[in-house]
């Protein structure tokens, strides 16, 4: 039988993506072949967009997950819950996701605890099971699930970093912001705004990213953009979009805000004066 799934060809209910490369059909290859999916890139460049496109163009349900410092085992598995005077199993989303052969995607995996990482190994490899020790059942994945994490690697440390061990277990890609002419494309889409403002605001976040590693420490995200101009097609001022869906979000340090301000005021002066 042939390991290749369906693909969904309804366009309208697929959440718009703008591809870069070929992390599309890298993504089928890995869905198709049953291997786990890891993402790296920085914040905000499309990686939970890119995640949501695929599960949606290949027919699957997707469970996310939003991984902390205090997410336990027990809230991807599951656990017992009191209700009605008695005990229910309540699964949790991983438990969920291999149930109905759905995509489980653990976004910024890095910032749960390694014991709670740990659930994931008979997953990841070609076991393909789910242990679930509290009710001594064994979850065997269906074709059709898939397992996906993404971390952004700009915020390890010696505390926060994949394990090699789990690291290896996955097929890896690595994303970044997109060229120019792609960001551009992707702000028109999202937002319908002019051609003349996108231009700005990519130029404005290319000066900005400049500043990554020196003086900020993170880069003005595709994500950010989407904002600001969403704010400015509203009829927001161009430059207090940019503070608000830019510049603000970057640095805590009023010094620092106002610094990058005079950057915005150069890359947007034509669109405030207009």
């Amino acid at each position: 039988m042939s390991s290749e799934l369906n693909i969904s060809k309804d366009s309208e209910s697929i959440p718009y993506y703008q591809k870069q490369n070929n992390e599309i059909e890298l993504f089928e290859h890995a869905y198709n072949n049953q291997l786990p999916l890891l993402i790296k890139g920085p914040t905000g460049c499309g990686k939970t967009r890119f995640i949501e496109h695929m599960a949606a163009k290949l027919g699957r349900p997707l469970y996310t997950v939003a991984c902390h410092d205090d997410l336990t085992a027990a809230d991807l598995v599951g656990r017992h819950l009191i209700g009605d005077g008695e005990t229910y199993w309540h699964d949790g989303p991983l438990s969920k996701a291999v149930r109905e052969g759905a995509i489980c995607y653990l976004d910024e995996v890095v910032e749960a605890r390694k014991d709670t990482t740990v659930v994931l190994h008979p997953l990841s490899d070609d076991r393909r099971i789910l242990p679930i020790e509290r009710t001594g059942e064994v979850l065997h994945a269906p074709p059709e699930f898939m397992l996906v994490v993404s971390y952004n690697p700009g915020y390890q440390n010696l505390l926060k970093g994949m394990k090699p061990s789990t690291r290896q277990r996955f097929v890896s890609m690595r994303f970044d912001y997109p060229d120019i002419e792609t960001e551009t494309k992707i702000i028109q889409q999202e937002t319908d705004i002019e051609h003349s403002i996108s231009t700005q605001l990519i130029e404005l976040a290319h000066a900005l990213r400049v500043l990554k590693d020196h003086d900020l420490e993170e880069s003005a995200s595709t994500r950010l953009l989407v904002y600001a101009a969403t704010l400015i097609k509203s009829g927001l001022d161009p430059i207090e979009a940019c503070r608000a869906a830019i510049i603000e979000p970057l640095s805590d340090d009023e010094e620092t805000v106002e610094a990058l301000m005079e950057v915005v005021k150069a890359k947007m002066v034509v669109e405030s004066n207009e």
